[in-house]
């Protein structure tokens, strides 16, 4: 008996997922709204799906141009419930020396994910 190729791609699915969330890295998202001039792209644009990263990611700048896919996870202050229940890929186009978070979003992309009146939150992303 065969299994039907609709179960079979809801098998890989769940798979896919499940992995990607045992991979997924904690972590805090703050976000900012002056996008230019950039470490990475000095005066060149990237659009508005975009993100610094922290010292602890930055390396040197190794880190530029990279792609993150971020889920918001929870609060870190008392506004009850920011998550939006969905994710943003972004990219890696500045560096943020003590800007508080793991990945310092920009408002377009940290809207996408969380209330942006909750300012911080806790984030799960993947490379």
């Amino acid at each position: 008996m065969a299994i039907p190729k609709n179960i079979i791609l809801v098998i890989i699915g769940f798979v896919v997922t499940l992995f990607s969330i045992v991979l997924a890295t904690p972590g805090t998202a703050t976000f900012y709204t002056n996008y230019v001039p950039s470490a990475c792209y000095g005066n060149k644009a990237q659009g508005t799906r975009i993100a610094a990263a922290s010292d602890s990611l930055w390396g040197g700048g190794k880190i530029c141009g990279k792609t993150f896919n971020v889920t918001c996870t929870g609060p870190t202050n008392p506004v009850p419930h920011p998550c939006t229940g969905k994710s943003i890929v972004v990219k890696i186009v500045d560096h943020c020396p003590g800007c508080g978070g793991t990945l310092d979003l920009s408002k377009e992309a940290f809207s996408t994910i969380a209330n942006p009146v909750a300012g911080v939150i806790k984030i799960n992303y993947v490379q």
